[in-house]
């Protein structure tokens, strides 16, 4: 249970990084934390990405395994930005404005960044480690 809620908690750390990392390169993903409520509010939005992503995102990887293949698996990625401008559209603690082609260039590339630094927290996180008797 507390490596889920460690998880959850690196996962949003990750959200907000790739925010400002995304500012700095001219996308509007923007994330509000200027509140306890908005924060509480990104917890929310993160775990429906993160939802949708294990749901709906694992049934579009499945029926797209040919053009996966024959993309080196950038289809994945699409459905990984895909997922996220739908929560972002939502407004769930973070948001993606502008116009489509940049909503959707900007979700691409807040999708490889989230991905990127949440692994990068999570291999620095401490493991936890399994007992052999159990």
């Amino acid at each position: 249970m507390t490596n889920l809620l460690l998880r959850w908690i690196l996962l949003c750390l990750s959200v907000v990084m790739a925010s400002y990392l995304t500012k700095l390169l001219g996308l509007q993903f923007e994330v509000d934390v200027s509140t306890a409520a908005q924060v509480f509010k990104l917890f929310l939005g993160v775990a429906a990405w993160a939802l949708l992503n294990a749901t709906l995102g694992n049934i579009l990887r499945l029926l797209t395994v040919p053009l996966n293949c024959l993309t080196y698996g950038l289809v994945s990625l699409v459905i990984n930005a895909g997922m996220l401008w739908i929560v972002a559209s939502q407004n769930f603690g973070f948001s993606i404005k502008g116009e489509w082609a940049s909503q959707f260039m900007a979700a691409v590339i807040a999708s490889v960044l989230i991905s990127a630094i949440s692994g990068l927290l999570e291999s620095a996180a401490p493991k936890k480690k399994k007992d052999k008797d159990d």
